[in-house]
């Protein structure tokens, strides 16, 4: 029997531990998801209470992408690795709004929020595209965004799906026009603008939106 007692209380002293590490890791994410969604109130006029963005402030939808990349992006945009190009205008909207992220913590802590936000398949808006051809040309991408087009995050490549067709069009410009992706701090922007390049027009590029449009569905 008194072999039993120091085992008795030996258990119980590990579930008390346990249960206060549960309930701290519990308060911990509590206040991490508090100070996300805070964070985000900076964001709400452009990408909007849902993450789901907005066509008239030419703002795209964000919930549709990885935590990983949302806080590169927010670190490029705060270190004018991207958007500070002077033609870049809806980039530059990004510039302010990026330096509400004092700390990479606050990035993480925002980035953590917006993925809780659902994301859903967008009406497409570009007319004459061709999927079908699109489907030919998307090929240069698969290595990166995948064949479904939910991107890599290995790679840190944002996934295609649930993002407006115009956004899509207007970012493929500008990384062929230089735009985006040719500062040389912007490793994986670089990476995007030979891509963009072999789209020889803006056919091309619509055709190319055009297939993508169709994995979200």
């Amino acid at each position: 029997m008194n072999s039993i007692r120091p085992l008795l209380a030996f258990k119980r002293s590990f579930f008390v531990v346990g249960f206060w590490l549960a309930s701290s890791s519990v308060a911990v994410f509590g206040q991490a998801d508090s100070r996300g969604k805070q964070l985000y109130t900076n964001c709400v006029s452009c990408h909007m209470p849902d993450g789901n963005g907005s066509a008239l402030l030419e703002a795209p939808a964000i919930n549709n992408l990885s935590e990983k990349y949302i806080v590169e992006q927010l670190k490029k945009f705060k270190d004018s690795i991207r958007g500070a190009h002077p033609d870049d205008v809806t980039g530059l909207r990004m510039l302010p709004m990026a330096q509400t992220m004092v700390t990479e913590d606050d990035m993480k802590a925002v980035a953590a929020y917006i993925v809780t936000l659902k994301s859903s398949p967008k009406e497409s808006t570009i007319e004459g595209g061709d999927a079908a051809k699109g489907q030919v040309l998307y090929a240069t991408c698969l290595a990166c965004h995948q064949a479904n087009g939910v991107g890599n995050d290995l790679l840190n490549s944002p996934s295609l799906i649930h993002q407006y067709d115009w956004y899509q069009l207007d970012q493929l410009k500008k990384f062929k026009a230089g735009i985006r992706g040719a500062n040389p701090k912007d490793i994986t922007g670089a990476q995007m603008r030979p891509m963009a390049m072999t789209l020889i027009d803006e056919q091309a590029m619509k055709d190319v939106v055009a297939y993508i449009q169709t994995l979200s569905q």
